[in-house]
């Protein structure tokens, strides 16, 4: 998240401090890192995370669990991966 600041007759981008400040959520709707301040309804968002680096990799989590799950439902049913 990016925060514009003025400085003389010139803007510059600063980044936003994730310094442990509220929560932060991947908004699968918008594809993009929300904050408590303006996160959309549940059904669109994964969270709550502790850091907006966090939340930029919710997809890749998931992904990660999910294969892990699949593998472990495997060797419970024997199948080999």
């Amino acid at each position: 998240m990016f925060r514009w600041r003025a400085v003389g007759s010139r803007c510059t981008v600063k980044r936003m401090s994730d310094s442990g400040r509220g929560r932060y959520y991947w908004c699968t709707r918008h594809h993009r890192v929300e904050s408590d301040a303006d996160v959309c309804p549940a059904r669109h968002v994964l969270g709550p995370y502790a850091s907006v680096a966090d939340a930029e990799n919710a997809l890749q989590q998931v992904q990660e669990r999910n294969e892990a799950w699949e593998a472990e439902d495997a060797r419970w049913a024997g199948e080999e991966r």
